[in-house]
């Protein structure tokens, strides 16, 4: 037998072990944990895809809400899972700035997961409750600047982007405001409606019920108007120059999903961000911009967002207490 064509048996022989090796996926149900609160943005953006993407690819997917520590234990459970396919995390923007603020995470952010996917950004909406008198940033600083330390404003919690860039205006602006941090959007927008603070900033998304009937714009954090709210000036617009930052909601995988099972899990959601019901329920309803990115889009976006957040970070010395 020529060395040919004993290596053509040879790999007709192997074929069905690499067969086994590799399981055809998907082979089971789909489980996609969502590390924050039911009823909060990520968790409702999540759902609005879930039966797309389980019609799609032919199998059942299921939400499971895993809340706490700012979305790090529901993201740590999906880091150290068995790399099937068969568990993924849809992670908020907080995903960007745990590892500054948590030294036990549990697991390497960028080492133990694999960007699968940018879902889509929003710029967030710095809120007045309604029943206070501000009708304007400038009006709110006026309160803060006489008042030091009394103008209070809730965030989904500590290290949120929320929160950060509200570091970046008392930075920009000379005021001290006092930070209530809450776990997840559902509480915060509980506070805001029962009136326990002054201000709340979280995206348009997470505040759609509050925005009108219990609280006002005051401005958007995007460095341009969003088209889904051309009527709210940006920070910079209303004297806070520099100020700027945008949501972000992202799908993830363990580090070790082949390729190829990443990549046919970006197309199963690129197939949902197109479906007419999904974008006029994200755009319309919950006023974020869709981008449906690439997974290495993803993965340089993310590199961006811990590189700019981390100096922020250190450079305001922020802890986490």
């Amino acid at each position: 037998m020529t060395i040919a064509r004993r290596s053509l048996v040879a790999t007709a022989l192997a074929a069905p072990v690499l067969a086994r090796a590799q399981p055809a996926w998907p082979n089971g149900t789909i489980r996609m944990l969502v590390p924050w609160p039911a009823g909060g943005s990520a968790d409702t953006v999540a759902r609005l895809l879930q039966p797309h993407v389980a019609a799609t690819l032919g199998v059942p997917m299921v939400v499971d809400n895993r809340a706490g520590a700012s979305g790090s234990i529901g993201t740590r459970e999906v880091a150290r899972a068995t790399p099937d396919g068969n568990t993924w995390v849809f992670v908020f923007d907080t995903h960007a700035t745990n590892p500054f603020f948590i030294p036990d995470l549990g697991f390497d952010t960028r080492a133990d997961l694999a960007p699968v996917m940018l879902v889509a950004t929003s710029p967030m909406m710095l809120t007045a409750i309604n029943n206070r008198p501000w009708r304007t940033v400038a009006e709110m600083l006026a309160t803060a600047r006489a008042r030091p330390e009394t103008v209070t404003y809730g965030t989904v919690g500590i290290g949120s982007l929320a929160h950060l860039t509200m570091e970046l205006l008392q930075a920009a602006t000379g005021v001290k405001l006092v930070h209530v941090p809450y776990r997840g959007g559902n509480p915060l927008n509980a506070a805001a409606a029962a009136g326990d603070l002054d201000l709340a900033i979280s995206t348009a998304a997470g505040m759609a019920t509050l925005i009108g009937e219990h609280v006002r714009p005051l401005a958007q954090t995007s460095d341009t108007r969003s088209p889904n709210w051309p009527q709210i000036p940006t920070l910079i617009e209303a004297g806070v120059p520099g100020v700027a930052s945008r949501a972000f909601w992202g799908i993830l995988a363990p580090s070790r999903v082949p390729a190829p099972v990443v990549a046919r899990m970006n197309a199963a959601l690129q197939d949902a961000l197109r479906q007419p019901v999904v974008r006029d329920r994200m755009t319309k309803n919950m006023g974020v911009d869709i981008v449906g990115s690439t997974p290495a889009e993803f993965t340089a976006f993310l590199d961006r967002q811990m590189v700019t957040w981390g100096r922020v970070v250190r450079e305001r010395g922020i802890k986490a207490e």
